[in-house]
Parts: structure tokens; C-alpha cells; sequence
């Protein structure tokens, strides 16, 4: 049976706070880029600590990515999920506009709520790279170097399929908040019933 780890709001929103002065002080990102859909509430809660006086709140663009399936399991109210094997596209930045130009040259901080096999985390910075590769060529914007960085809540101590690149590993542009066994945590934007969720949180805290 699947060990699970229940996590609360208050949970997530001090492992951002936590998190924020590093982010701020070494990775010093000018946009964040949240995958879809664990990322986007982290990314938001993140954005609040990130802010500086006098200077204007961090934009956050969107990306969806799915990689995950259902299995059966014994409830049908409480199915179980493992990681797929091909990543799959459910939303991506508009190419043909402004919004690919805007991320030259920018330190660009993804976020998602859990680095499991990491071939999330490896697509998403993979075709990012790709792209905005693909525009600073086409706009003929030479020696505007774009850096990504990574930011997840928590990240799985396992054996990875996915490699992050080895400048950003090397350059410490990757950053979890708190490093758990190898368990399925639910978090509380998946839950149906905040109250039961909580319920169980509190019987079964992470350490």
C-alpha cells in the first residue's frame, strides 16, 4: 500500500517563506514560470515574499505539463497515482508573441510543487531552453544570456529518470524546500474535502 503524506496550506505557505530569502538573494529571479497544476500555488504564495519595497510584484507565466496517471486502486474515492512515462503538453508560452521575447535574457525561476522522477522538472527546462534559444536567434539578440532556476516544495530522495543540466546542478540554480522519502503526498489543492484533509494532516505530520 501507498504511504501518503498529508500537507496543509499553512504547510506550503512557510516552506515558501522559508525559501524566499534564498531565492531572492541567489537565484534573483525577474519572472517565474509555474507548471501546471501544482505550481501554481506555490508560485503565488512565493511571489508575496519575493517582493521588494518600491519595485513591482514578480510576473508569473504558465506552463501545463502531465505526466502522472490514475491507477486502480481500492476506493474509487481515493485513487492512487504514479508517474507516467511521456510528457505530455496541456499549456505552453505563445511562441509568436511578445511572451517568448520577454524571458531573453531574464533569471527565469520555475516552480512546481514536487521534483519526483524529475522528468517534469528536465522537460520543462529542456524545451524552455529550447525556445527561448530559438527567439534571442531569431531577434538577433546576442550575449543576453537567460537563466533558469528551480524551485519545488519537496523533493523525492529517489533514483531519478530525468538529469537536470549540469551548469544549473553546479551553479546551485536548483532549490527544494524540504527533501522527504520516497511517499505520494497529497496536497490540499487536490483535496475534495479541505476538512478531511486537514483532518489527516494533523494524525500524520511530516516531519
Amino acid at each position: 500500500m501507498v504511504e501518503k503524506v498529508y500537507i496543509t496550506y499553512n504547510e506550503v505557505h512557510k516552506l515558501c517563506q522559508s525559501s524566499a530569502d534564498h531565492i531572492l538573494n541567489d537565484f534573483q529571479p525577474n519572472l517565474m514560470i509555474a507548471i501546471g497544476g501544482g505550481g501554481y500555488v506555490p508560485a503565488r504564495i512565493l511571489r508575496s515574499f519575493l517582493k521588494r519595497s518600491s519595485a513591482p510584484n514578480i510576473p508569473i507565466q504558465a506552463i501545463g505539463l502531465s505526466l502522472y496517471e490514475n491507477l486502480n486502486s481500492s476506493s474509487a474515492e481515493d485513487p492512487v497515482e504514479q508517474p507516467g512515462t511521456k510528457v505530455t503538453r496541456t499549456q505552453w508560452l505563445d511562441l509568436s508573441s511578445l511572451e517568448m521575447a520577454n524571458l531573453i535574457g531574464k533569471n527565469i525561476l520555475i516552480v512546481d510543487e514536487v521534483d519526483d522522477t524529475r522528468t517534469t522538472l528536465e522537460y520543462a527546462v529542456r524545451e524552455l531552453e529550447k525556445d527561448v534559444e530559438a527567439a534571442r536567434q531569431k531577434l538577433g539578440r546576442e550575449g543576453e544570456r537567460t537563466r533558469f532556476c528551480i524551485f519545488v516544495l519537496h523533493n523525492k530522495d529517489k533514483q531519478k529518470k530525468g538529469r537536470l543540466p549540469d551548469d544549473m546542478m553546479d551553479e546551485g540554480r536548483y532549490l527544494a524546500a524540504r527533501t522527504v522519502g520516497d511517499v505520494w503526498i497529497c496536497y490540499p489543492w487536490e483535496a475534495t474535502d479541505i476538512d478531511e484533509h486537514d483532518r489527516l494532516a494533523r494524525l500524520q505530520p511530516m516531519e
